[in-house]
């Protein structure tokens, strides 16, 4: 009768592997630290170092222009709490949050949902649609500035020929809404992006089980599409969000505050104070505001929609 003996492994050869795993391990991570670090210090200094100096800056009366700074305590954040066109600004910043979370992600989702079809044509649509985000945002303002002119615009001439009057868009109560076309026009296409990748993510074995056990397009929408999406859509949600509240090129660009403050936003308000009336401890006290509002709304929205996940 053979007897079959069971070797057990030396405790030396033992070690010596779990030795050359973390000699292993330790120079892919000095790898990744070598590559990370450029980006890690461009970050730190543009930044981080930014963000703290913005907050040292708003508790002093400070020109921007000399080196004399005055400590002012509190004074600029009690003076920008009284301050009516500074509320009037973050007013604008809310129907802009409102606007983009209402227009632009449907419309991103629509298009995305489109060009994510296997049909003819759907690259040729992809290059379409994605076209506004390839211009600068100055081209886009000034391109639409002349879009919007009530005598020699695109816009007025096509209304002229269909009997209609021609609208000052850019004057009076239509500027707001005008601009705002504009930003969902320009913004779509980069929310339609991401969209689309979270669609190609999700597996078509699901699409094709619910084929079988008989759903129609609609229910496979509302039933798998949208609820595997919900990550994606979160994403994008925040990035709109603090993109709003924080938003300037076209609003500076096509109107700069006019008329009469109507289109001012937090962060053309806070360029005026700063850059124009050389009050960049003001300046300062409206960027810190907007920090801290930007990530207080953020850290908000992604604490619901994870209890709601959760639920």
């Amino acid at each position: 009768m053979a007897e079959c003996m069971l070797q057990r492994p030396h405790s030396g050869s033992f070690s010596v592997r779990r030795s050359d795993y973390m000699s292993k391990q330790n120079k892919h991570i000095g790898i990744i630290t070598l590559f990370v670090l450029p980006a890690l210090l461009f970050y730190g200094t543009f930044n981080v170092v930014g963000i703290v100096r913005t907050f040292i800056y708003s508790f002093m009366d400070w020109k921007g222009i000399s080196a004399n700074r005055t400590f002012a305590g509190f004074g600029n954040y009690i003076e920008l709490f009284g301050d009516s066109l500074f509320w009037n600004a973050m007013g604008n910043n809310v129907i802009l949050v409102i606007v983009s979370v209402a227009i632009q992600l449907p419309g991103a989702l629509l298009l995305a949902l489109l060009i994510n079809q296997e049909l003819k044509g759907t690259r040729f649509f992809r290059t379409v649609f994605f076209m506004p985000m390839l211009l600068s945002t100055v081209a886009t303002g000034i391109m639409w500035i002349l879009f919007y002119d009530p005598y020699f615009g695109l816009i007025a001439s096509l209304m002229q020929k269909l009997g209609l009057k021609s609208i000052a868009f850019l004057e009076g109560r239509s500027s707001m809404p005008s601009i705002l076309f504009v930003i969902c026009w320009q913004f779509i296409p980069f929310y339609m992006i991401i969209l689309k990748a979270g669609l190609t993510n999700i597996p078509t074995d699901i699409y094709e089980a619910a084929r079988i056990d008989g759903a129609n397009g609609k229910q496979c929408f509302w039933k798998i599409t949208l609820p595997l999406l919900v990550p994606t859509l979160r994403s994008a949600a925040v990035l709109q969000l603090v993109g709003s509240l924080k938003y300037f090129d076209l609003f500076y660009v096509m109107m700069g505050g006019a008329p009469n403050r109507a289109t001012e936003l937090m962060a053309t308000y806070m360029y005026k104070k700063g850059f124009t009336e050389f009050r960049m401890g003001y300046a300062s006290a409206i960027a810190a505001s907007m920090f801290i509002l930007c990530f207080a709304i953020a850290c908000m929205f992604l604490y619901i929609t994870r209890d709601k996940e959760g639920a």
